[in-house]
């Protein structure tokens, strides 16, 4: 224990020389990521509600064909313009968001009784066309109803005649799991990655590095064990993951009581920040000793950090696939890595509670696995060959 100590505090003590590196590590991440998600929450909320309160501008192709129903558009904060005479090409080419067609026959079925034909130009693959979308869905949707009713009413039918059900959506959801539907997949990207590579350029460093320059041999000459001198390193880059961790959680925490006021709530009490803390530290130790393996197999440090990239795809795959493909949360998923964080982080920005049973299996795991990457480590370090540079 005393060698494992040792090494760890001189790991941390030659780290805390390059001042630089702490800096970046300790500071740039957490200050990043909360501005990150705040900064990306302004822009979406202030976009949204742009949306929602300018006019509606909106050209209509055949708008002499329905007089009415143009008066009816202006006096629901639409502004009708001349339509392009492309409106296809002016869609595709986003010169406008929206189009509305009139069809010619309009008025001859208006005149009938009969269902009179509009149709709505837009590209669904722009985001940014969706709220415009809605919102003349939803005018549509009133003057449908308004003119239908008042018709039923003109040959003396009560208009709930037409409505033999009424159906009343109750929305369940709390604000802070609507919130957290909305940040929770970025947020637990942004903390898994972090977290899973916290402890990247340590790791490398004591590794990789002291192979190429040539001070790992004397380390493990040393009478210490050479488990010992592989857990202190392990252990100096779990403490400082869990340094910067911390520093992202409470930066994250005053971002979020004193930054821009959002309607997003999300749970950033003392108890929610220590449930993440909690959530993450087995992401850690599962990182740095995964990255302990992988840095005492290669031969140099660039190869080492070659294999970043694939390793900053590993926390992307649960989030494509529970987007892709949403499932309900069962038992073994806290068994899996990185699938587990995702969860359990999803469960604690949506302000649900999580089982005890949800927390022992998943910490039971997410230890053990780290436990036994320790354990492969701890072998992989008896090789003789380890020490040889190249």
């Amino acid at each position: 224990m005393n060698a494992l100590l040792t090494v760890m505090l001189k790991e941390l003590k030659d780290l805390l020389r390059d001042r630089r590196t702490v800096m970046i590590s300790l500071l740039m991440g957490p200050l990043l990521v909360p501005a990150l998600m705040m900064g990306i929450g302004s822009l979406a909320h202030k976009r949204i509600t742009t949306q929602l309160e300018k006019p509606l501008e909106l050209p209509v192709v055949g708008a002499e064909h329905a007089p009415n129903l143009i008066d009816w558009l202006r006096g629901q904060n639409v502004r009708i313009v001349d339509p392009p005479a492309e409106p296809e090409r002016a869609i595709l080419d986003q010169k406008h968001d929206l189009i509305l067609r009139v069809a010619e026959d309009f008025g001859e079925h208006w005149r009938r009784g009969l269902p009179a034909t509009l149709e709505i130009l837009h590209d669904s693959s722009r985001q940014d066309t969706q709220i415009p979308m809605q919102r003349l869905q939803r005018i549509l949707d009133q003057y449908r109803q308004t003119v239908g009713s008042l018709r039923l009413l003109a040959r003396g039918i009560n208009p709930a005649v037409a409505q033999p059900v009424l159906v009343a959506p109750r929305d369940l959801s709390t604000p802070e799991s609507r919130s957290g539907q909305v940040v929770g997949g970025m947020m637990s990207y942004l903390l898994i990655l972090f977290a899973f590579l916290g402890g990247a350029y340590l790791v490398i460093d004591t590794t990789a590095g002291e192979r190429e320059r040539q001070s790992l041999e004397p380390l493990l000459a040393t009478p210490a064990p050479r488990g010992a001198i592989m857990s202190g390193k392990i252990a100096a880059a779990c403490v400082f993951g869990v340094a910067g961790l911390l520093l992202m959680l409470v930066a994250f925490k005053l971002s979020a009581e004193f930054g821009p006021k959002l309607p997003i709530r999300l749970d950033v009490s003392a108890l929610g920040i220590a449930k993440l803390l909690l959530v993450l530290l087995p992401m850690v130790l599962l990182g740095t000793t995964l990255l302990t393996l992988i840095a005492a197999s290669v031969k140099s440090v660039k190869e080492a950090q070659s294999y970043m990239s694939v390793l900053m795809l590993l926390p992307v795959i649960p989030t494509v696939v529970l987007l892709i493909n949403p499932v309900k949360s069962q038992l073994w998923m806290f068994a899996v890595p990185f699938l587990a964080q995702n969860q359990m982080i999803l469960r604690i920005a949506r302000g649900e509670d999580i089982a005890a049973q949800e927390w022992g299996v998943y910490l039971a795991a997410g230890f053990g696995a780290g436990a036994l990457l320790w354990l492969i480590a701890a072998r992989l370090y008896h090789r003789e060959k380890l020490a040889i540079s190249g």
